[in-house]
């Protein structure tokens, strides 16, 4: 395995920590203040959970595009990649300009973080 690999997994494990984040929420978790805007103080109700379902399968794909970016399992095709990268891009974004400055707080920094290693392994490969 390469560096360019190495980066990739260390993408795959932040995707694993947000979809345990995302599956705490769905879970009762009172941390609604850390996601969606912030606009549900304690657990979130029954769509905020809903959406926080719906955002494991798309975190996962990123996930699995990324690591297929690098040569890695699953061998996605390799235009998977930029849909994971445009996606990557918009939430970090939607992150650093949220009205929740605990999701801001926590969230701006870790997904720059995973967009930076997303950018390293999509114009790597």
């Amino acid at each position: 395995m390469n560096l360019i690999s190495y980066i990739s997994i260390a993408y795959g494990c932040a995707c694993v920590g947000v979809i345990g984040f995302q599956l705490a929420l769905i879970a009762g978790a009172p941390w609604g203040a850390l996601t969606q805007g912030g606009k549900n103080e304690g657990a979130l109700p029954s769509a905020g959970r809903i959406a926080a379902f719906v955002s494991i399968f798309v975190v996962a794909a990123m996930a699995c595009a990324i690591l297929s970016a690098a040569g890695l399992w699953p061998q996605w095709p390799n235009w998977t990649k930029w849909v994971a990268l445009t996606v990557q891009c918009l939430v970090t974004v939607l992150n650093w300009i949220t009205p929740s400055k605990p999701e801001r707080t926590l969230w701006g920094p870790l997904t720059s973080i995973m967009l930076a290693l997303a950018v390293l392994v999509v114009f790597a490969a």
